[in-house]
């Protein structure tokens, strides 16, 4: 199925195995009443994106039942061909999450002791691909 610009709409499930391969996206959450995009490294599972961030930043405060967005994408050098997923939804901070020091490649090299995991439950989800 196209969407009115001709690029191919992606189903709930081909949105979830994209995500699935994704290291790095971008969540989009409010900070002193602005827009603020920040990247994110982040796993896909159990129905949801859990990602770490550090302890006293606006991100962690928008993960205090905040609606946020996040967008991962995959694109060719040409720009020719690729994809992008979009998930809405509402973040909460993981109580008792180990995936911080689970998976420390999920954080940045400053990140502190103190990062703690963010839950985005995949309540909207919807993706595009560029076919070539």
């Amino acid at each position: 199925m196209l969407d009115q610009s001709g690029l191919e709409i992606l189903s709930r499930d081909e949105c979830l195995t994209l995500l699935a391969t994704g290291r790095v996206g971008r969540i989009v959450f409010t900070a002193g009443g602005l827009p603020a995009v920040e990247p994110v490294k982040f796993v896909c599972e159990r129905g949801a994106l859990w990602f770490p961030a550090q302890t006293g930043t606006d991100l962690l405060g928008a993960a205090e039942d905040g609606v946020v967005a996040f967008e991962a994408d995959e694109f060719d050098a040409g720009l020719s061909g690729g994809w992008w997923v979009t998930v809405l939804g509402r973040a909460v901070v993981a109580e008792g999450c180990d995936l911080p020091r689970r998976r420390p490649d999920l954080s940045w090299p400053e990140f502190a002791e103190d990062a703690q995991c963010v839950r985005l439950p995949i309540e909207v989800v919807s993706g595009r691909r560029v076919k070539r």
